[in-house]
């Protein structure tokens, strides 16, 4: 619960900041921006760290194949990069190349489920008389 708490903070400094560099140099605002993005992420780091670790309990409590697992892990990665590196586009003024930074991931993960979409139909066709 503190985490968040650190995350807003930290998140009110970075607007500030941005607002008073923007003043003096626009250029400079979005790197700013970036910075404090990246010191997001550091942030949240440790709550990714638990949820991988109830993810591996799951796979080992329940025996589910570990490559849907990793497959799973890649999907959610790349969904969070995907918004990650489109907002920074977003935000510097770039929103057509945020667009398609946000195609780009949606066919990405497409491509990364179809591995889990057929065992779905292999289980569905087993099943089946």
């Amino acid at each position: 619960m503190e985490v968040i708490f650190k995350i807003i903070g930290l998140a009110l400094v970075v607007v500030v900041a941005v607002m008073v560099v923007k003043q003096t140099k626009p250029e400079m605002a979005v790197l700013v921006g970036v910075a404090g993005s990246i010191i997001f992420f550091f942030y949240i780091i440790d709550l990714l760290e638990q949820a991988f670790g109830v993810f591996t309990y799951i796979l080992d409590s329940t025996g589910l194949n570990s490559e849907l697992f990793i497959v799973l892990l890649k999907i959610i990665g790349v969904g969070y990069l995907t918004e990650f590196s489109a907002n920074i586009c977003s935000d510097s003024g770039n929103s057509a190349v945020a667009s398609k930074i946000m195609l780009a991931g949606k066919l990405v993960i497409f491509v990364l489920a179809i591995p889990i979409i057929k065992s779905l139909i292999d289980i569905i066709v087993s099943i089946m008389p």
